[in-house]
């Protein structure tokens, strides 16, 4: 039986990357001219090997006629065009569940940092200022009100943390999930004016773009905090930069951006916000879980024609 010829289109850690390469004749797109690869070799790709950050655009797919499955690394799959894969009967797996403790552990160390300043305080040391003035006060967290947008499986980790600060938990999502202990809220705009925090764990795409804008931001007001660990997207940021610069909300925390890699200036000038660089996944343990079963989606479609964790 021949080797599956398989198309990387972004690196991974350097032990996946040689792992992969070991066993399989890969393509790495980002190392050679990317026309020049697809011309070349596109008609002899079986499989596409991807992430969240680098997706699988309905053009690639359209290039590539032999395509039997696209496996991607990370729980978001809106940089992939499902649809298009779909229509050519082509199965997407992503790598679900093995990072909501990580993501979810984030998540809600941003709202610890946001309401309690830990960052700009570690930064007031660091400069020297403790000597000369008192730091301001923060808020508190425990006993205050967590709204969730996005009760998957990492919003209901983060609610789970929440029980140890004595926090009342309400939600937003498409439709109630059966069971939950939770408080639904079905208006967005609700939620926003009851919540203190804002916890955004809700997926990415066209059906959430700009979900979180002027009005909810309005809502949640000068006291209230927004999280953000979901995708950039989901954001007006222009709107979130307007409503922090006018006082009109009073923090934020955020691990994800419109235009990862680049954060605007008027964010990063502004102290009542944390910034992260996208790691709600990235811890050694997390990491490698998520290679694992990006591998064992990839050899349980090669062995039976099925994902394990299809999307």
């Amino acid at each position: 039986m021949s080797i599956p010829c398989i198309l990387q289109v972004g690196p991974l850690t350097e032990r996946f990357n040689r792992g992969l390469a070991e066993d399989y004749e890969v393509h790495a797109l980002w190392e050679h001219d990317a026309e020049a690869l697809l011309a070349e070799q596109g008609e002899r790709i079986d499989i596409v090997v991807t992430s969240s950050r680098f997706g699988c655009s309905a053009g690639l797919i359209q290039r590539l006629p032999r395509l039997r499955a696209i496996c991607s690394f990370g729980v978001g799959y809106d940089a992939i065009d499902v649809e298009a894969a779909r229509a050519r009967g082509i199965p997407v797996s992503n790598t679900p569940d093995v990072l909501n403790d990580c993501v979810a552990d984030l998540a809600f160390g941003l709202v610890l940092d946001t309401a309690r300043q830990m960052s700009r305080a570690d930064r007031f040391v660091r400069e020297g200022a403790w000597p000369e003035q008192a730091f301001p006060l923060a808020r508190k967290v425990s006993g205050k009100r967590l709204g969730i947008v996005g009760l998957g499986r990492i919003g209901q980790a983060v609610a789970r943390r929440s029980s140890g600060f004595d926090m009342a938990v309400r939600y937003h999502n498409r439709r109630p999930v059966a069971g939950c202990p939770y408080g639904y809220e079905p208006s967005l705009l609700a939620l926003a004016h009851w919540a203190d925090f804002l916890v955004l764990t809700c997926v990415g795409g066209a059906d959430t773009r700009h979900l979180i804008g002027r009005d909810v931001l309005e809502a949640l007001g000068p006291e209230g905090i927004l999280v953000n660990v979901a995708r950039g997207s989901v954001v007006d940021e222009a709107a979130l930069v307007e409503a922090l610069r006018d006082g009109r909300l009073g923090g934020a925390g955020l691990d994800v951006f419109a235009h990862e890699p680049h954060v605007p200036a008027a964010l990063r000038e502004m102290p009542q916000v944390v910034l992260l660089p996208h790691i709600g996944s990235a811890t050694q343990e997390t990491r490698l879980a998520m290679e694992r079963l990006l591998l064992d989606n990839l050899s349980a479609f090669l062995e039976r024609g099925e994902m394990l964790t299809p999307v």
